[in-house]
C-alpha cells in the first residue's frame, strides 16, 4: 500500500465501511477502491474532494507533502499525484483573481513539476506557449481525453 491508499483504507475502516459500500458512495467499483488502497492506481484528481469529504478529512491530509495527520505521521502524496499527470493534456481552473488569461479554457500538456510550479505547453490565441504556473493559483486540474 502507498500513503494515500493507507489513509483511505484506515478512514474507510474507521467508518465501518466495506470497500463495496465505500465504492457505492464514490460511484466507482469495489475493484477501483481496492486499487486505490493497494496503491496500484491513484484516484482521479476530481475524486479527491469527494473522498476527503466523505471520510471527514481534508484534501491536504490526503495529498499534501509535509502535512501531518492526527497521529503526527507525515503525508507525502502530492508529488506522486502530480507526477502521474506529466505528459497528459489538461485544463486548469484557477482561484478567483488568480486566472491566467493565456490559459483560460486552453488545453495544455503538462511538461514537468518544479517545486510549487507546473510547467505546461499549450496552444493559445498567441500560438504555442510554454509557461510556468504557480500551483497556489490552481483550483482544479481536469485531465482531458487525448484528441484523435
Amino acid at each position: 500500500m502507498n500513503e494515500l491508499g493507507n489513509k483511505i483504507a484506515k478512514k474507510r475502516k474507521d467508518l465501518g465501511l466495506t470497500q463495496a459500500e465505500f465504492a457505492e458512495e464514490m460511484s466507482v467499483t469495489r475493484q477501483t477502491v481496492s486499487r486505490w488502497e493497494a496503491g496500484t492506481v491513484m484516484p482521479d484528481i476530481d475524486k479527491i474532494g469527494d473522498i476527503a469529504s466523505y471520510l471527514g478529512v481534508s484534501c491536504d491530509y490526503l495529498l499534501k507533502d509535509g502535512v501531518t495527520d492526527e497521529t503526527g505521521t507525515v503525508v507525502k502524496n502530492v508529488g506522486k499525484m502530480l507526477s502521474m499527470m506529466k505528459g497528459k493534456t489538461v485544463k486548469f481552473r484557477f482561484f478567483d483573481g488568480e486566472a491566467d488569461i493565456d490559459l483560460y479554457d486552453a488545453r495544455c500538456k503538462v511538461l514537468d513539476f518544479e517545486g510549487n510550479w507546473v510547467k505546461v505547453s499549450g496552444t493559445t490565441k498567441k500560438g504555442i506557449i510554454e509557461k510556468l504556473i504557480p500551483l497556489s493559483s490552481v483550483l482544479a486540474i481536469e485531465i482531458c481525453e487525448e484528441e484523435a
